[in-house]
């Protein structure tokens, strides 16, 4: 046992990872080749122009302290009574939504190819539905919770 959890539990999980990840990145090829845009960096953040950097950057920031006092005020709170939008998950999941509709806004914008902001946000919508699905099925059932 590894953690309390079983052997059979930590492969489900890591072959649940890499299908989940194997989705999303074919979803992004067909949506990039249909809209005829140029392939992002898989790990790293692309930015416009500096503008976008800073503006990334700022709210990154934020986002950082939020955390921080998120932590604080949550800790001494009743463990079953958190404040659920300073909760780490939550405010994780905000700053990428934020953060995308930040790239969509400035492809929008500046970038020549009209088709990369379209892309941008049907992957942030695609994402947005895949992780509520993950969510509202508990993995898909995969570990009978």
């Amino acid at each position: 046992m590894y953690g309390g959890f079983g052997i059979y539990f930590w492969l489900k999980l890591v072959l649940f990872l890499v299908g989940i990840f194997c989705v999303i990145l074919l979803f992004e090829l067909v949506i990039n080749r249909l809209l005829k845009v140029k392939k992002k960096s898989l790990f790293f953040a692309e930015r416009v122009n500096r503008q976008h950097h800073k503006l990334d950057w700022i709210m990154r920031v934020i986002f950082i302290g939020l955390m921080i006092v998120g932590f604080f005020i949550n800790s001494y709170r009743s463990p079953l009574e958190p404040i659920f939008f300073l909760e780490p998950y939550f405010l994780l999941f905000t700053l990428i939504f934020i953060s995308e509709l930040l790239t969509a806004v400035m492809e929008w914008k500046y970038k020549p190819n009209r088709n990369a902001y379209k892309a941008t946000l049907i992957q942030l919508l695609f994402i947005i539905v895949l992780v509520t699905l993950i969510y509202s099925t508990n993995l898909f059932g995969l570990f009978g919770y």
